[in-house]
């Protein structure tokens, strides 16, 4: 569209919300004058895509409804996972290594989504970053937790938009859940349920073996990222990865993104100060010594104390999946669901209690008849009628310092090392004795874990420290 005095007057804000509604451009600035990082309203967001197949390529659709939109560069270490992507955006430069797309595309590309296994969530998202592009990155933000504090640092370094992949943080539900505890409708909240029917993957089974070709269209050495070299084996790919600790996070991993968002969202909480768990694994295990290290086990329960950050006491959160489920409420009726087929969360405070489904979805007091007899609170928190994905996508379009995310990595930083801290509390409960010489607590992670969260450390089982951050194979770091 052609400049015109009329049109050159309009704010920012204004073409902004215009732009969202008819994809229109109303004046043209040069992307350098505005500065790294920031997009001419003239211009449509350029992404690229880190990951084009299975989520990637939902993720990318997404993004693409927006009419200030390109998608200018797809990135997979799997040519199988990436033809429909690759169908739907044909113009789309492709790449196997993101490495070698950034540094092609540097100049094309404002923004990259990044939507890889999580082993290699970090490594892109900071290279990403450190070129000043924004960044949509998956759930869960990390692997581990040093990872997540290395990309809530960058954000803030690097003046980039960001926004994890939780899609539930972006809802009416959370809000609507965050404005009934805030009026107080049950009163101080003591402790937080939450629970999930993953993993719908293996987990808890021998590490796969044999012989495999390597598929021509795949890069298996791409496809390890930072994880220690292992040959290549069909088991793992392209999504039974998530129950393997090298590349995924288990169930936890997986959901707690979704199901604990309204807790960390709505509580005044940020780093638990203790974590215990307890696991599920094979009978022979305790007596043979066969609990696999390798594979995350098949149902957990991880309980997470948080000191609240009013300092009045604190608040616990427990976590249950597998199949394992909190005690149903006695205030919920037979028939009434426990959640919905995802899982759920339920909020228990000294005055009342409050259920939400998964993605923070239909909160609903209980008994539930409560809903009826009580006056709602007003609304008080910005709704995203846009959706987590468009919202993303105008505050790129709006820059740094003016565009909001629902969870921005100064959120979802600290957010994803809460529930990592529940896979170190995992991993330190399947250490075990040499074989032969019997168990005991010490190995077996029965105890509480203490966190120092300010320095990242576990303060009473020195061996529980190594899953704070992992080591990562030659040829690839992440530094600021």
């Amino acid at each position: 569209m052609s400049r015109n005095k009329k049109n050159s007057n309009i704010s920012r804000r204004k073409f902004i919300r215009n732009a969202a509604i008819v994809g229109g451009s109303y004046f043209i600035v040069p992307r350098h004058v505005l500065g790294r990082g920031f997009i001419a309203p003239s211009d449509k967001l350029n992404i690229a895509g880190i990951g084009a197949g299975g989520k990637g390529e939902d993720d990318l659709a997404q993004f693409s409804k927006s009419p200030n939109v390109n998608i200018v560069a797809l990135c997979d270490v799997d040519d199988r996972q990436s033809v429909k992507s690759r169908q739907r955006f044909p113009k789309a430069k492709y790449y196997k290594d993101f490495r070698e797309m950034l540094g092609k595309e540097k100049n094309n590309i404002d923004a990259c989504s990044i939507s890889t296994p999580d082993n290699t969530h970090a490594v892109a998202t900071l290279a990403a970053m450190q070129l000043g592009k924004h960044v949509y990155t998956q759930k869960p933000l990390t692997h581990d937790i040093y990872e997540s504090r290395i990309l809530a640092q960058a954000a803030k370094k690097y003046k980039v938009i960001t926004q994890m992949g939780n899609q539930g943080g972006s809802g009416d539900g959370v809000r609507k859940t965050k404005e009934m505890i805030d009026a107080g409708m049950i009163g101080d909240v003591k402790s937080v349920q939450c629970w999930t029917n993953r993993p719908v993957w293996p987990q808890g089974i021998p590490t796969p073996t044999g012989k495999f070709d390597i598929p021509s269209e795949l890069n298996w050495d791409l496809w390890i990222g930072p994880a220690k070299m292992i040959d290549y084996n069909p088991a793992y790919l392209p999504f039974n990865w998530r129950g393997w600790w090298a590349f995924g996070t288990g169930a936890l991993g997986d959901m707690a993104c979704h199901i604990m968002d309204p807790a960390f969202r709505c509580l005044p909480i940020d780093y638990p100060n203790e974590v215990e768990c307890s696991i599920a694994t094979i009978w022979r295990a305790m007596w043979d010594d066969t609990m696999n290290p390798d594979s995350c086990p098949p149902s957990s329960i991880i309980h997470l104390n948080y000191p609240r950050k009013d300092g009045k006491g604190n608040i616990k959160v427990s976590w249950y999946d597998g199949g394992l489920l909190p005690e149903r409420p006695d205030e919920l009726k037979p028939g009434e669901a426990f959640g919905n087929w995802d899982g759920g969360l339920l909020f228990i405070g000294d005055k009342g209690k409050l259920l939400v489904d998964c993605y923070g979805a239909n909160p609903r007091l209980l008994p539930t008849i409560l809903m009826k007899e009580k006056t709602m609170p007003p609304e008080t928190i910005k709704r995203v009628p846009e959706g987590h994905y468009l919202q993303w996508v105008n505050a790129c379009i709006a820059g740094y310092g003016k565009g909001e995310t629902s969870s921005p990595f100064e959120y979802a930083g600290p957010f994803a090392e809460s529930i990592l801290m529940g896979n170190l509390a995992i991993r330190s409960y399947m250490m075990r004795n040499p074989k032969g010489k019997g168990w005991d607590d010490k190995y077996l992670g029965r105890k509480k874990l203490l966190w120092d969260a300010k320095n990242m450390k576990i303060t009473n089982f020195d061996e529980a420290n190594e899953f704070v951050r992992r080591n990562y194979r030659e040829g690839w770091t992440l530094t600021l």
